[in-house]
């Protein structure tokens, strides 16, 4: 796919899926922004992806997305891919995790789009992608993890509405939702689960796998291709 001539923004651009989409997208010939809170990582993107440009930003910061938005100009491409995932039961889960959780997933992912919908719309844009990186946790319910799955169900209504706001625009609203990714992330979320449920990290691993279809972690060059 030669996507020369196009600029994408991708949130969360600083490692795991993010830095595989940047580098996917780059090598497509795209004109490739990333973001992420961090900038020890983003740097690092930089020197190891050719091309890119990279950008500090909070995606639940309005003001600061909107502001990123407006220095670069008009994005063809916008991938909301910011995200956490923590897991608790319900009766463990804090207001403080909650807000966490739905301030970086969905608002974060609202925010994003909406500036992004802004900038091409001011350039009169024919044609346009919006892309969230949702969860198969936004499809169904998973024991232990109800803020991030509510999280992600509120990411798909969000698409599905902007879809069919946008249909006869030339810009489209999608959404991916893999199951749990070989990423630093899950490495994370299978440390917490050994660790609240005396599970061996392997085990741990193995409950994440048996929820995707495919019965393993998913790559994220898997999801990069789709993408």
């Amino acid at each position: 796919m030669d996507l020369s001539g196009k600029r994408v923004l991708i949130t969360g651009g600083g490692g795991g899926l993010g830095r595989v989409l940047a580098a996917d997208f780059a090598s497509a010939g795209a004109d490739v922004h990333i973001a992420g809170r961090r900038r020890a990582p983003l740097d690092d993107a930089v020197k190891t992806i050719p091309g890119i440009t990279a950008h500090q930003l909070d995606v639940t910061d309005e003001g600061a997305t909107d502001a990123l938005f407006a220095s670069i100009g008009s994005c063809d491409i916008v991938i909301a891919n910011a995200g956490i995932a923590e897991s608790a039961p319900l009766h463990h889960t804090s207001l403080e995790l909650w807000q966490q959780i739905m301030a970086i997933n969905l608002t974060g992912c609202f925010l994003t789009f909406r500036a992004g919908l802004r900038t091409m719309r001011a350039a009169n844009a024919e044609w346009g992608r919006l892309l969230a990186i949702s969860s198969i946790m936004g499809l169904a319910g998973y024991r232990y993890a109800s803020a991030y799955s509510a999280s992600k169900h509120g990411v798909n209504g969000l698409v599905t509405s902007v879809a069919a706001e946008l249909a006869t625009s030339g810009i489209t609203a999608n959404a991916l939702c893999p199951g749990y990714l070989d990423t630093a992330m899950t490495d994370r979320s299978i440390a917490n689960i050994a660790e609240r449920t005396g599970m061996t990290a392997d085990d741990a691993r193995a409950v994440l796998a048996d929820m995707s279809p495919a019965g393993r972690l998913i790559t994220p060059a898997e999801v990069s291709l789709a993408a």
